[in-house]
């Protein structure tokens, strides 16, 4: 689920304050502590071959977060793509990976043992 930030429904407007709140922005339930994190990514950076071993060869951590700069395209389980932009607010479900289309700045907030995991896995992939 990806949204742009004047599609984001407009909660509060006075002057010198604008609040914009999506509900139902995906789901945290059953995870323990979340993880904040910012990414730099290269164009043509591809974490697929990383993930090979993982169950389904997909990342399973949830994942909200920001795209500040750069697209990127979030391939799912069931085969559905998502281009995600700078200034795009987003909810990545698990079951997917990333392909980067133009070098990107992304912050995302992620179940910290979930994600820690799918990290720990590509470091060793990086090494071996």
């Amino acid at each position: 689920m990806r949204i742009q930030k004047n599609d984001v429904p407009v909660r509060i407007n006075v002057p010198g304050a604008i609040a914009r709140q999506q509900l139902n922005f995906g789901d945290s339930t059953g995870y323990g502590p979340l993880s904040g994190e910012y990414f730099s990514l290269g164009a043509g950076t591809d974490i697929a071959p990383l993930l090979q071993g993982l169950e389904d060869d997909l990342c399973q951590a949830p994942h909200w977060g920001y795209m500040l700069q750069g697209k990127l395209t979030v391939t799912y389980a069931d085969g559905e793509q998502e281009m995600v932009a700078g200034g795009d607010l987003f909810y990545w479900r698990p079951g997917h990976t990333v392909k980067v289309d133009e070098d990107a700045e992304v912050i995302l907030f992620s179940p910290q043992h979930e994600h820690s995991h799918v990290i720990d896995h590509m470091l060793e992939k990086m090494s071996g």
